[in-house]
């Protein structure tokens, strides 16, 4: 403490006089505040986006529509960079069109190489003939058709 001259007759008070406050509560409540709001940012996603399989599906049936519609643009930005780079858009429709109406009945998931992959039925209905197909859909900046195949 310094012994000057004060403004005042009485020395400076201390600054600390009291114990200190335990504030582990605090730092428990404020953790498991994170937790929490980090479990519910995760449901909300799925609440309000869907599942991987509602997003592959619900892209594969804007895919086929478009296709079908002859909507060559939006069928084009619904595929992924290495099929762009394959396929010119006005050969989409040959590639990837079916005689018919789609219908996407199911999905499936998988891993290729270490990367999430989901492999959509499609069935075109031809007047009571059809054929099913099975797209290829892959996360890249959004769900991506990347392929096709015959399905069993």
């Amino acid at each position: 403490m310094s012994n000057g001259p004060f403004l005042y007759d009485d020395d400076p008070a201390p600054l600390h006089t009291g114990t200190g406050r335990n504030r582990n509560g605090t730092l428990i409540a404020l953790i498991g505040a994170t937790v929490l709001v980090a479990v519910l940012s995760v449901a909300g996603m799925v609440l309000f986006k869907g599942t991987a399989a509602d997003q592959a599906e619900q892209a594969a049936t804007v895919f086929t529509r478009a296709l079908v519609a002859g909507d060559t643009e939006t069928a084009y930005g619904l595929i992924c960079d290495k099929e762009r780079g394959r396929i010119p858009p006005d050969q989409l429709a040959g590639e990837y069109l079916q005689p018919g109406t789609p219908e996407v009945v199911g999905s499936r998931g998988a891993h290729v190489d270490g990367k999430p992959v989901r492999y959509v039925q499609v069935r075109w209905d031809d007047g009571g003939t059809g054929r099913t197909t099975e797209l290829i859909l892959v996360p890249e900046g959004g769900t991506k058709v990347c392929g096709t195949s015959s399905a069993g």
